[in-house]
């Protein structure tokens, strides 16, 4: 009755980790899908705009407004609006004028203007915002060369000052998934090795005494 026990308890101790191989191979397999479909495509175009020397040519605000959505809390939303500001750079890459952008959140949100201040309720803060950041370019950067990125098959006439992704965040998002997938074949072939050796030691044991 005792040696049952013990073989039931074993077997039971297999199953689970067999269950926990497997479930660590399907997450491992999952989690490569969705950075696949999901992330990588942009990431991966993100990564594919080259680093060039620009130098700005003009800095200006244009006549246009546009709208922003501010949060005051849990359930309190509204817009606002801030001005749009234009800083055209000259790309050393290709030698044209381009448009700069913060990054391709900011491109992507609002292609017209080069920044995209933190919305505030007030529209005077807003104003603010942007107008610091002209002087910035104006005053602090002026003609000083500093790297941007510029995309010239997707964007020709527009830049970035910094890339939303680099190398490093797509090591870590595709190194972990692939270290749950090798962990999980690791621990169901070790259990297959493990089930196999028991048996083969069972079956000598018996042809010893018998």
């Amino acid at each position: 009755m005792a040696k049952m026990r013990v073989a039931y308890e074993y077997t039971e101790a297999e199953d689970k980790s067999i269950r926990l191989g497997l479930l660590l191979i399907i997450s491992g397999i999952t989690s490569l899908f969705i950075f696949g479909f999901c992330w990588l495509s942009p990431a991966l175009q993100d990564l594919q705009a080259k680093a060039a020397n620009c130098t700005v040519l003009s800095v200006q605000l244009i006549g246009e407004a546009f709208q922003c959505t501010f949060t005051c809390g849990t359930d309190c939303r509204g817009t606002a609006h801030y001005p749009c500001l234009q800083v055209f750079v000259n790309n050393s890459h290709s030698n044209s004028r381009a448009l700069l952008h913060r990054d391709e959140h900011q491109l992507l949100t609002n292609p017209k203007c080069s920044y995209i201040p933190p919305c505030e309720r007030e529209n005077q803060k807003n104003s603010e915002s942007v107008l610091h950041w002209q002087q910035y370019w104006k005053d602090e950067i002026g003609s000083q060369p500093f790297t941007c990125y510029f995309n010239q098959y997707q964007r020709p006439d527009d830049v970035l000052l910094r890339r939303t992704h680099d190398d490093i965040v797509l090591l870590h998002c595709f190194l972990w998934p692939v270290v749950a997938f090798l962990v999980g074949v690791l621990i169901v072939l070790l259990t297959i090795c493990t089930k196999t050796l028991a048996v083969k030691a069972e079956a000598m044991k018996k042809r010893k005494f018998s």
